[in-house]
């Protein structure tokens, strides 16, 4: 859907024409190390932005790059799966995110998206995201002030880049995945376009068609097998009526975190006739010591009207599932209390 290039006639050269404030954002272009160039903004913090006498130079943005990189926290958003960066909805994230949170934003249009060279790609999407952490760091921005916050789609390419800068011991602020799916192979079975029509719906008719037609998946954004080798705080936010991708998803993807700290359960044989009495047993003493782990292992947060947080810390890190009552799937990381949950979580504004 990287073809919607949402909103028509876009003026990515004048974010102001979109509803950020005057010489707030540098518009400007990233090039990847296989030479695509990328289309982004970088958007100024609040309170970097009201230091300046107003209405500033429209160069604002880029001539104060350096000492808002060193002097806040930058959140680098990866979008999910259509539109680009100047869609109104994902604005709002920005406007949020730089002023409640008083962090700097730098939102990227993938190769295909926008106005970014190329087609998109699995591994070209986790090139260009890495092509805009070194952006930042290249241009002043310690490791430790970046937060990675994905969306959608955008949260398999973000996980995918927690993943290698923890493997090169790199420690960035933490990651944010926001209504995240497990993997494309299991997306497929539970996504509903427009939050009505399964997209799988079509292929029912025909016998063993959807799963054939998975087989031939080009592109598996395959986040639950990757998730556990992220080492930075994790927060995975989902609403309950997110009608497009199941908030189920996040629930997988947060056991996953959790399981390794769990006793482990010797799984049963797959031919129920072979069970024991003494296996069956034996699981579910396995099951019930395994429940009463996780039951001591978890703080439980609820809040009224608004959702529940389920919390756990170990190997001195710390992981959150947020479930919010309302949110959808564009609008959850626009909720207020979403953002609060954000800024205790990863110590900002």
């Amino acid at each position: 859907m990287h073809a919607l290039k949402l909103p028509w006639n876009a003026r990515f050269d004048a974010p102001e024409r979109h509803g950020l404030a005057p010489g707030k954002t540098f518009n400007f272009r990233i090039t990847t190390p296989d030479n695509y160039t990328l289309g982004a903004w970088f958007i100024l913090s609040d309170d970097h932005y009201h230091s300046l006498p107003f209405p500033p130079s429209p160069s604002a943005a880029e001539t104060h790059l350096a000492e808002a990189l060193r002097s806040r926290p930058t959140m680098l958003f990866l979008h999910g799966n259509s539109a680009t960066r100047a869609i109104p909805g994902r604005v709002q994230y920005y406007s949020a995110f730089v002023s409640r949170l008083q962090t700097n934003v730098l939102a990227i249009d993938y190769r295909g998206f926008g106005d970014s060279q190329g087609s998109p790609s699995e591994r070209g999407l986790a090139t260009d995201a890495r092509a805009a952490f070194d952006w930042l760091i290249a241009n002043g921005a310690a490791p430790e002030n970046v937060l990675v916050v994905g969306h959608s789609l955008g949260t398999a390419v973000a996980s995918s880049l927690a993943v290698s800068l923890s493997e090169e011991s790199t420690r960035i602020r933490g990651l944010v995945l926001m209504s995240p799916f497990t993997s494309m192979h299991t997306l497929v079975d539970t996504y509903n376009v427009f939050g009505v029509f399964p997209v799988m719906l079509p292929l029912t008719v025909i016998p063993r068609a959807a799963e054939l037609y998975k087989k031939f998946l080009v592109h598996r954004f395959d986040t639950l097998s990757i998730i556990t080798r992220v080492k930075v705080p994790v927060l995975i936010v989902h609403a309950e009526d997110d009608f497009d991708i199941s908030h189920t998803h996040s629930d997988a993807l947060f056991d996953a975190l959790i399981n390794p700290f769990l006793p482990y359960v010797d799984p049963l044989p797959s031919d129920p006739h072979s069970w024991t009495r003494e296996r069956w047993h034996t699981f579910q003493t396995q099951m019930a010591a395994k429940r009463a782990a996780r039951e001591m292992l978890l703080v439980r947060t609820d809040m009224p009207h608004f959702g529940a947080m389920n919390t756990f810390a170990a190997s001195n890190e710390t992981v959150v599932l947020l479930k919010t009552l309302t949110g959808a799937h564009n609008d959850v990381g626009a909720l207020e209390g979403t953002q609060e949950v954000m800024r205790t979580l990863f110590s900002l504004a």
